[in-house]
Parts: C-alpha cells; sequence; structure tokens
C-alpha cells in the first residue's frame, strides 16, 4: 500500500480486515446535506448492506479507494458476525480532540477498538455481543448489528485496546443506560402503570388480551389503512424491501400492533404466511436465540402503539371525575400516537431516502449508457460512410464489381466494425 493510503492499514484489528464485508463510499447531497452512499468496489455501482453480492474483501475496497472513485472504505454488519458497531456522533471537537463526558464513559467502559470517524466530530466504537433487544438509537448515540455499514477510518483511538473485543455485559448496560432508559422514559412508565387500573387505552404488550380468531384478526389487518402492504406481506410479496430479512421484520411489527405483542401468537401466525423460509427456525445468535425467534423481539421492541378490540370500563365515578380521567386517557393517546407515528415516520424516511439514492444512481447509470449508444451509433455511421465511399471510388475506377469483390467488401466492412473489439 502507498503512503497516501487513506486508511491506516496497520491500525485495523484482523478480526475485521480478514472479512469479505467491506463497501467503498462517496459523499452525495441529499436534502441539501451530505450523506454517504456506499458502493461497490470496483465497478462504482450502488452496493446495498443486505446483498453480499455488493461487497468485497479489504484489499479489493481499499485498492478501489486509491484509484480515487471513492472516498473511503465501510465495513457491513451481519447476522453472520458478532460485531457491534456503536456510533458516538457530534461528541468531539476535531480542532482540540476533546470529547464530552457520555462518550468518554462508554468508550471506557467498552474498552475496544475505537476510532474517529470521518469528520472527526465523532467515535465509532467496535465489539463483539449481541445487541440487547428494544430501541437501538436516542439522540446522537446509534448502536447496529445487522444490515448497516460502518466507515472505517483507521484513525486509532490510542487509549483503546487494538483488538474488537467481546464485551456483552458493558454493552448491554451502556444500551440500558444511554438508549433505552431516560428519566423522561421512567416518568412515563410510571403515569402508564398509575392509569393502568383507570382503563386507558392498550400501550404495551402486558396490558392487552387480543382475544379475536385468526381468521377476524386477519380480516381486521387487511382492512385496516395500511390493509394493501399487510396483505401483501403476508402472501409473501417482499417488493419494496432490499431483502427477504427486511419484508420479515415488517410483517412482525404489523403482527406486533394486531396480536397486542403476544409473541406465541406472532410466531403462529407468521408460520402461516408466504414468508416462512427454513431460516426462521435457525439458531443465529449465541443465546440459543432462533433468528424468528429475535425478529420478533424486537418488533414487540420496536413497538409502541398496539391494538385493543375491547378497551377496560372505567371505574364508575361522579361525572366531573369522570370527564378529567377522559381528557387525561385522550393526552396520554394522543401522546402515544405521536410518538408511534413520529417513529413510523422516521423509518419511511430512512426508505425513502434510500430509494431515492438508488433511483438517482440508476437514472445516472442510464444518461451514461445512452451516451455510449450515441457514440457508437455515431462511429458505425462513419465507418459505413467510409466503405460506401470506398466501394463507389472502385466502381467508377472499373474495379471488378463481380460477386467474389461483393463478398470481399461484406468482410471487409464486417471487419471495420468488429475488428478492433475483437483484437
Amino acid at each position: 500500500m502507498n503512503s497516501e493510503s487513506p486508511v491506516a492499514v496497520s491500525e485495523l484489528p484482523d478480526e475485521l480486515a480478514e472479512r469479505d464485508q467491506w463497501v467503498c463510499w462517496k459523499e452525495e447531497q441529499r436534502d441539501g446535506k451530505m450523506t454517504k452512499i456506499p458502493v461497490t468496489p470496483g465497478s462504482g455501482e450502488f452496493a446495498s448492506s443486505t446483498d453480499s453480492e455488493t461487497w468485497t474483501g479489504f484489499e479489493t475496497a481499499l485498492d478501489y479507494v486509491q484509484t480515487g472513485n471513492a472516498a473511503g472504505i465501510g465495513f457491513v454488519f451481519t447476522d453472520d458476525d458478532p460485531i457491534v458497531g456503536v456510533d458516538l456522533d457530534d461528541c468531539r471537537d476535531p480542532e482540540t480532540g476533546d470529547a464530552d463526558d457520555a462518550a468518554l464513559d462508554i468508550i471506557d467502559r467498552l474498552d475496544s477498538y475505537t476510532e474517529v470517524s470521518p469528520s472527526g466530530t465523532g467515535y465509532h466504537v467496535l465489539i463483539k455481543g449481541d445487541l440487547p433487544d428494544g430501541r437501538n438509537r436516542r439522540g446522537s448515540f446509534e448502536l447496529y448489528d445487522t444490515a448497516r455499514f460502518f466507515t472505517v477510518t483507521g484513525d486509532h483511538v490510542e487509549e483503546t485496546p487494538m483488538r474488537v473485543a467481546r464485551r456483552q455485559d458493558a454493552l448491554a448496560a451502556i444500551h440500558r443506560e444511554y438508549v433505552q432508559d431516560t428519566d423522561d422514559d421512567s416518568e412515563a412508565d410510571s403515569d402508564r402503570r398509575g392509569n393502568a387500573d383507570e382503563g386507558s387505552a392498550a400501550d404495551g404488550p402486558s396490558e392487552v388480551d387480543v382475544d379475536l380468531e385468526d381468521e377476524e384478526l386477519l380480516e381486521k389487518a387487511m382492512d385496516a389503512s395500511n390493509g394493501a402492504k399487510f396483505e401483501r406481506l403476508w402472501k409473501g410479496s417482499t417488493g419494496g424491501y432490499d431483502s427477504q430479512s427486511e419484508a420479515d421484520m415488517a410483517l412482525c411489527n404489523l403482527l406486533a400492533f394486531w396480536t397486542g405483542g403476544d409473541q406465541t401468537r406472532m410466531d403462529d401466525l407468521f408460520r402461516q404466511s408466504g414468508l416462512l423460509r427454513d431460516k426462521w427456525d435457525e439458531v443465529h445468535y449465541a443465546d440459543g436465540s432462533t433468528y424468528g425467534e429475535k425478529t420478533i423481539e424486537r418488533a414487540v421492541g420496536n413497538t409502541s402503539d398496539f391494538y385493543d378490540p375491547e378497551p377496560r370500563e372505567e371505574s364508575t365515578q361522579a361525572s366531573a371525575s369522570t370527564g378529567d380521567l377522559s381528557a387525561d386517557a385522550g393526552r396520554d393517546d394522543s401522546a402515544r400516537s405521536q410518538a408511534y407515528l413520529t417513529e413510523k415516520n422516521r423509518l419511511l424516511n430512512e426508505r425513502v431516502e434510500e430509494l431515492e439514492t438508488l433511483l438517482e444512481w440508476k437514472n445516472d447509470r442510464i444518461d451514461e449508457l445512452e451516451a455510449e449508444v450515441e457514440r457508437l451509433t455515431a462511429e458505425l455511421t462513419q465507418r459505413d460512410q467510409a466503405t460506401d465511399q470506398t466501394h463507389e471510388e472502385r466502381t467508377v475506377d472499373g474495379s471488378p464489381d463481380d460477386e467474389e469483390s461483393q463478398s470481399e467488401s461484406v468482410w471487409g466492412r464486417t471487419k471495420q466494425l468488429f475488428g478492433n473489439d475483437s483484437e
């Protein structure tokens, strides 16, 4: 590797470099901001974090960057590796190298390979472990273990190890403290527990009992405003998703709502859908969990609102008190609905952004191909004209124009058209 390599190769752990899970990336402007777009090393085509056909080995990715066709390299997280990425954004001063206390606390407790992000304003920590259930981002902290890629710089933080260490206990604690739980969440949970006895609307799987037959539940799901989406997934369609795993999660998110978060029933229903495959029962995690079990757990953890076919009746109270409780319940319902819609909108925006990126790349590729077709068409036209002119000159000069001469002329034109490519 030359001295101008954009990645400090000697600083990267072998656990990363030896895996064929590398892509390159380049920056493009999206909605007024610069966005890192994954590309396939060698071809420069759009790379997908769920399609291994678009990944390569580390050396191939690094070589492609050194040609100047990409800004850097990235590592893709998959279900088949134990690696988890912790992304700490907007926590470091790129001029002084000073970092905020929360980031330093996380880096110190994880005690694994850590590097500075490309912008210099954050850190990437790589560890081995199983990402806990529930949300995976809060504010500027995010955690990934599959279907995402990390930009890799090799700008190693000296105080951290040179290896990707197993840190399951630390990961669980940090996830709980920095991502899953906050004071606001604790207060909200307390309020919900206080209102549960008063018959508030369903806001958690433990409070919901969806006592409907499968046929009736499926009918309601397909008649809902997003019923068309549910029906497509139920029948096994993965259209609009980069992989079947994404489609599996989408259906499980819907099933989590309609079953009230009943994981056993979600599993029973999923097995009746067209998306069921052998992978559903394969063990994919160190704790012995199957792919299907973990998908269901995450779907329930991502769901903040649940269907309740028979809301519980409130206690008989004075009309004034009843009015107050109804108002409180209405506010709670509104807050929960807003949280659900906010999360749903975030996921949809991410999906739209990815599809727009893919569409823009395809349009650029179409423009390139059309330009190439025009160039080749013009070249062939020029060759035909030159050949016709030569033929006319031979005829005027009295050259033989018998069948043999015509055959030779055709052969000559053929070699002119295709000779350069064959050579």
